[in-house]
This record gives C-alpha cells, structure tokens and sequence, in this order.
C-alpha cells in the first residue's frame, strides 16, 4: 500500500470515529482531499486507493489536473468529482464554470452571477457553498454572518446553480473546545438559513488539524490535505 493510500486510510478511520463519538449515521461526513500543490501523480494514487473528490486552490493547476486525470478516469463510474475552495477572481469565473462541479468559495453576488451567466448549458448545474467569515478576520474571505442570507437567495434563484450550503475556515485553535465554538456558530447560521426555507444540505469545514471538532459540529464535508499527501511546497504553483 502507497503512503497516501495509508495516510488516506487514516483520515477516513478518523472520520468515521468522529462520527461515531457525535452519534452521527455512518457516511455522514465526505472527504474531500485537497490536492494543491501536489501532481496528477499524487491523485492517482488516492484514486487508486478509492478517493474520489479533490479540492483545488489554483485554478490553472487545477484545470492541468482535470484534463490529466480525465484520460485516467474514462468511465462514469470512475468519473471524478472536482471542487474549486480557493479566492475567486471576477476574470477566472469562466474556467471554473466550465471545468468545476462544486465551488466553495462564492461570497459576492457578482461572482454567482458570473458563474450562472458562464456554466455551459451541457452540464449538470454547479452546486455552491456560500464562505462565511465566521471569525471576522480582516485577512480572510468570506461574506459577514448577516450578508449571508441575501447571498444566499440571490444564489438560489439562479438557474444553473445548485446551492448547497456554507463553508468556513475559522481562525486557527488548538483547543478542541474554541475549534468546536466556531464551527457551532457556523451550524447555526446553516440551521438559521434552513428555517428560512433554503434547501441546503452541506456544512463544507474541517481540515487536517481540526476535522474532529467540524465532525462533532455537522460538518457534512471536511476538505483534508497534508493529512493525505505530505507537507506542501508552493514554489511551483500556479494561479
């Protein structure tokens, strides 16, 4: 077995524990595996060790990657499942549009409407988390807690996207009980947003160093990397 195959294996142990320890049904929670960074070399290997959704920060590497793995993949039921979780400029909406199943990372009107005016007609539409800014930091994207249910309205009603739910990166913690604190504030909101009759059905939170708390907390996706593929190096990536 492979290194990532076994550090694959690991994540999905520590997934399913979690899950166990929050009394949550078993295949709750989907992992997505973060493949920044890392080759058409390193997915296939997590492909071939059963893994089938990859998350992409940098658009023009994660088109690389796409068409790389498509020859890889030429069935529908090896098809792989694509996710865009990185900052979106208003010029890269076309490639994602095109290229993308999922994108995470929606936190202006603009850029939805731009991605509903650009999804080719041929494709299925493409579902949307709304990034939340859950801890306020000026550093960080996302849309403010009270933004969100305009944003997420305004999505719903566009044609060729799929709302789904919220995504967050909230400040980092150590402490369980603070990773726990933010992520329940993020629950909330999702619960919030439901009552008010949207049709979500996915909580995008939890990574390498926090998954259990956004397990305990009904993350419904946790997007996990140095975990499965090593420590990263950025010097060759791409935008």
């Amino acid at each position: 077995m492979s290194r990532i195959a076994q550090n694959l294996q690991a994540v999905i142990s520590t997934i399913v524990a979690s899950e166990h320890e929050a009394g949550r049904a078993p295949g709750a929670v989907r992992l997505l595996a973060v493949s920044k960074t890392f080759g058409p070399e390193a997915v296939l290997e997590a492909v071939q060790a059963g893994q089938r959704a990859f998350g992409e920060n940098y658009l023009q590497e994660g088109v690389d990657k796409i068409r790389a793995l498509a020859a890889a993949t030429p069935t529908p039921d090896q098809a792989l499942e694509w996710h865009f979780i990185g900052p979106i400029q208003s010029n890269k909406t076309r490639p994602i549009a095109e290229h993308f199943d999922w994108v995470h990372t929606v936190e202006r009107e603009k850029i939805a409407l731009r991605l509903n005016e650009q999804r080719p007609a041929g494709l299925a539409p493409l579902s949307i988390c709304i990034q939340v800014n859950i801890s306020g930091e000026a550093s960080k994207s996302g849309a403010a807690p009270d933004e969100v249910l305009a944003l997420a309205r305004a999505v719903a009603a566009l044609p060729r996207l799929r709302l789904r739910g919220l995504m967050a990166i909230p400040e980092p913690e150590d402490d369980v009980a603070k990773q726990r604190a933010a992520f329940r504030r993020v629950r909330e909101l999702y619960e919030e947003l439901r009552a008010q009759g949207l049709p979500l059905d996915t909580l995008s939170m939890g990574m390498s160093g926090d998954m259990r708390a956004a397990v305990l907390e009904g993350a419904t996706i946790v997007r996990v990397g140095s975990a499965i593929f090593g420590a990263r190096s950025y010097a060759a990536t791409t935008q």
